[in-house]
């Protein structure tokens, strides 16, 4: 079949760029891989369907930008990771977590701390680029390994956000599916809830076994701080404040945009001699605080605390570092633009139709097909939409409540997308937390457990209501 063509073009690109070029693959060569699988699809759909250069053009263009709003999102989260490592927030964070957490339950603390913060705020990214960032501290403090520290705390985040009433995709799942918000929610909890205590499990089990050689790690890394930043659990009023604001239900770039304001005038105030340490002029004044915010913000920055592993958890890399991530995400969004106009996505999930038989298949199909739309789309909300679209006639037609269509796409797109390192959340996770997707991958339990545990609670008839029952 032609629609599979453009896909296999990719998988082929790809698996060679990771294969060449290793973790360093989405720093260019990903970019080239997923225009190149653009170029076969529309050159597919033009000569198979005689379709016109400038609808697909058309078609592409607004693809690529219904992203913007997560690319500012991006650039903003590039600067909120600058400011607060500067002002000294993100350094108290982990300086008082390093004293309260303790190694052998910090893998399930981090989990726990996360699912909670994010349950509470609607964010899986939010909640990764703040407390995630200080937890990623805390656990390299003492002695885990980056893949670790990464799963757990993103295993944390997007069961928060799975759940949370206030998070995007969760509206957005009940929504497409015609499901009443909390109807849907408390449906998800048949599985979200097994998943992520097995996952806990895993983390409470890994921390008390691990050979974890970090006590060391954590005096060295308290006292690097100390003599770096100005230490005060006042800073925290900032995390705070940016907590109720997301609270409030203010909008995301709103919040971030104050957060990073607020971040500024703590530093200037507080942190002045880093400031003025950064902004690499010998002599001190306004210019010389303006000149070094504004580096805070958009370029790298290197602090040097006299120890080097802390060195490069305190490095902060600004909006400029996250420009390969911007650029990936516009390409894949033109891979999926390029997808959607030629009909080539919508060809494939037909075919998938025609092997759905029982309750089981139904299911494992949708989850399916929201795993393979986060692959070839990489976009989650896309996934979600689509795969709502494509079998909620199929659910309907065999008597099945709405629920089970909107908990089937949320297991199978909201949880999986930070698994690829193409998608805007793999790539924004990964650049956020300076940990490879493939590296965390493996330790992302409850992330790929999810949609196995979807289909096996469909597989038992547990919970699977008939609308007509």
């Amino acid at each position: 079949m032609l629609s599979f063509i453009p896909f296999l073009v990719l998988i082929v690109l790809v698996t060679c760029c990771i294969a060449v070029f290793g973790n360093a693959t989405l720093d260019g060569a990903s970019q080239v891989s997923l225009l190149v699988a653009s170029a076969v699809s529309v050159l597919v759909g033009h000569f198979s369907k005689r379709l016109e250069w400038e609808n697909l053009e058309k078609e592409i263009a607004a693809k690529v930008a219904s992203c913007v709003p997560a690319i500012i999102i991006l650039l903003l989260i590039g600067a909120i990771g600058g400011t607060w490592m500067v002002a000294g927030i993100v350094p108290t964070m982990i300086y008082y977590g390093m004293q309260i957490i303790q190694p052998e339950i910090f893998l399930v603390s981090s989990s726990v701390l996360c699912a909670l913060v994010s349950l509470m705020i609607g964010s899986s990214w939010t909640t990764v680029a703040t407390i995630g960032l200080a937890l990623m501290g805390i656990g390299k403090a003492h002695g885990f390994d980056d893949g670790w520290i990464a799963g757990s705390i993103i295993t944390g985040a997007y069961f928060g956000d799975k759940l949370s009433p206030l998070s995007d995709t969760t509206v957005l799942a009940s929504s497409v599916s015609g499901t009443p918000l909390f109807t849907h929610i408390r449906y998800m909890l048949y599985t979200t809830v097994p998943t992520f205590l097995i996952s806990l499990t895993i983390f409470l089990i890994a921390g008390f076994t691990m050979d974890v050689s970090g006590h060391g790690n954590v005096a060295e890394f308290m006292d690097g701080l100390q003599h770096t930043f100005v230490i005060s659990p006042w800073l925290l009023i900032v995390p705070v404040l940016t907590g109720i604001m997301i609270a409030r239900r203010w909008p995301s770039m709103v919040v971030l945009f104050l957060a990073i304001l607020l971040a500024v005038v703590v530093a200037l105030l507080v942190q002045s001699d880093l400031v003025y340490t950064i902004s690499g002029e010998g002599s001190r004044g306004l210019l010389q605080s303006y000149k070094g915010m504004m580096r805070v913000c958009y370029d790298s920055t290197d602090i040097d605390t006299g120890n080097s592993m802390l060195n490069e958890l305190v490095h902060t890399s600004g909006m400029s570092g996250m420009m390969p991530t911007v650029w990936l995400i516009i390409c894949a969004q033109t891979f999926g633009g390029a997808l959607t106009a030629t009909g080539q996505l919508q060809d494939l999930m037909r075919l998938v139709l025609r092997f759905v038989r029982g309750t089981a298949s139904l299911v494992a199909s949708t989850v399916g097909t929201a795993l393979f739309c986060n692959i070839a789309t990489a976009d989650q909300y896309l996934s979600i939409m689509l795969s709502c679209s494509v079998f909620k006639d199929s659910y309907r037609e065999r008597g099945y409540e709405p629920q089970l269509l909107s908990r089937s796409c949320e297991d199978g797109a909201t949880v999986t997308s930070v698994l690829i390192p193409w998608n805007t959340c793999g790539l924004t996770q990964s650049t956020v937390l300076g940990v490879a997707t493939l590296t965390y991958l493996p330790y992302c339990f409850f992330n790929y457990l999810s949609p196995l545990m979807s289909i096996f609670i469909a597989s038992t008839g547990w919970k699977i209501k008939r609308a007509c029952s």
